[in-house]
C-alpha cells in the first residue's frame, strides 16, 4: 500500500523528513522551495502526486510563520494536483500555547492555524504533544495526536534511577506526569506556580514529597527555559537528590541555552521534532522521533490503530 504515499519533506527540518523516508523505504518527492525576489515563498512539486496519499512533514518551528505559509502553500499544490489525500505531519504545531482566551481581546490562535490548514483541503493533521489536547477539537477533519512518552519511559528505565519522582511544572500537565509515572512505577509530584506575563514565572511550591528522590520534570515545551530553571532549583531548596527534564519540543529561544547550561540541571532530554545542532548545551540528550512518526505514517496507510503504539 505504501507504493500510493507520497512523502513530501518542507524546508523546516530536512533531517526529520530524510529519516522517515528512509524507515519507510520511500524516496521523498522532489519539490522546489524557493523565494521571490520579494521574500514570496514559491513551492512546486516536481513530481506526480495524482491519485496519491501525500504525507508533507513540517514542523512549524522557528520561523514560524515563514513553515506555516510554506506548508498551506505545499497542501494547496498538492491538492491541486489531484492528490487522492493531503495529510499534515507537524511534528511541533505553533502556536499552540495560544490555545483559549485567557485576557481580553486576545485571539485563539491556535484555532487560527487550525482554520487555515482546513482551508487549504488538508484531510488529516499528524502531531506530536500538543501543548493542550483540546486543539484536536479545533479540526473538523482526523488529528493522530501522538506523544514522546513512551520514549522518554524507555530512555529513563535505562538509566535505572532509584527513588524517582516525574514533576509536572504545573497543574495542567499533570496528566502527562502522570502517564509517564505510570509506565515507570514512580511518585508524582506537581509544582504550583503563577506566570505574570508570558515568558516569566514566579515559582511557589510542590505538591508531593521530594526530598532525597531523583526528579524528573517532564512537559511539553522548554522555550527560554525560565519555568525550567526555577523549577530545578526549587526542587533541589526542597531536598531533591537531582533534577532532570524530559520535555518533548527543545524551542530554545532567547537565554534558554545560557540559562540551562548555567543550572543544576543534571540532564536535558529532548526530542527531535525541532532541530537543536546549533543549541550548545552540555547536558543535552536527543531522542529520535522518526521511527515512532514513521510507524504511525504506516498505520495510517494500512488502516490499523495507533493507541496500541502509546499504551
Amino acid at each position: 500500500m505504501l507504493d500510493k504515499v507520497a512523502l513530501i519533506g518542507g524546508s523546516s527540518h530536512p533531517a526529520l523528513s530524510k529519516q522517515i523516508s528512509e524507515i519507510l523505504g520511500i524516496p521523498l518527492t522532489d519539490t522546489l522551495i524557493t523565494r521571490f525576489s520579494d521574500g514570496e515563498i514559491r513551492v512546486q512539486i516536481n513530481e506526480s502526486v495524482r491519485e496519491k496519499r501525500v504525507f508533507i512533514i513540517q514542523s512549524l518551528c522557528n520561523p514560524a510563520n515563514d513553515h506555516i505559509m510554506e506548508t498551506l502553500l505545499l497542501a494547496d499544490a498538492a491538492k491541486r494536483a489531484s492528490a487522492k489525500e493531503v495529510n499534515l505531519v507537524l511534528p511541533y504545531y505553533a502556536y499552540a500555547r495560544q490555545d483559549r482566551k485567557d485576557q481580553p481581546r486576545v485571539p485563539i490562535s491556535a484555532k487560527v492555524l487550525a482554520n487555515l490548514i482546513e482551508s487549504v483541503g488538508a484531510d488529516r493533521v499528524i502531531a506530536v504533544d500538543l501543548h493542550a489536547e483540546q486543539i484536536q477539537g479545533f479540526f473538523n477533519i482526523p488529528v493522530e495526536h501522538i506523544t514522546a512518552i513512551p520514549l522518554f519511559a524507555e530512555y529513563l528505565r535505562n538509566q535505572n534511577l532509584q527513588d524517582l519522582v516525574i514533576v509536572s511544572p504545573d497543574a495542567g500537565g499533570a496528566k502527562r506526569a502522570s502517564k509517564l509515572a505510570k509506565k515507570l512505577g514512580a511518585e508524582i509530584a506537581i509544582i504550583y506556580k503563577m506566570r505574570p506575563r508570558p515568558n516569566a514565572v514566579e515559582v511557589f511550591d510542590v505538591i508531593g514529597n521530594v526530598e532525597g528522590k531523583n526528579c524528573v520534570i517532564v512537559d511539553d515545551i522548554v522555550d527560554t527555559a525560565g519555568t525550567l530553571v526555577a523549577a530545578a532549583d526549587m526542587l533541589l531548596s526542597k531536598g531533591a537528590k537531582s533534577v532532570r527534564a524530559c520535555i518533548t519540543h527543545g524551542v530554545l529561544s532567547g537565554p534558554a541555552v545560557e540559562r540551562i547550561n548555567n543550572s543544576k540541571l543534571s540532564e536535558l532530554v529532548i526530542t527531535d521534532t525541532i532541530p537543536t545542532d546549533d543549541k550548545d548545551i552540555k547536558v543535552k540528550k536527543v531522542l529520535p522521533m522518526a521511527p515512532t512518526i514513521a510507524e504511525v505514517i504506516r498505520r495510517v496507510v494500512e488502516g490499523k490503530p495507533l493507541s496500541i503504539l502509546f499504551e
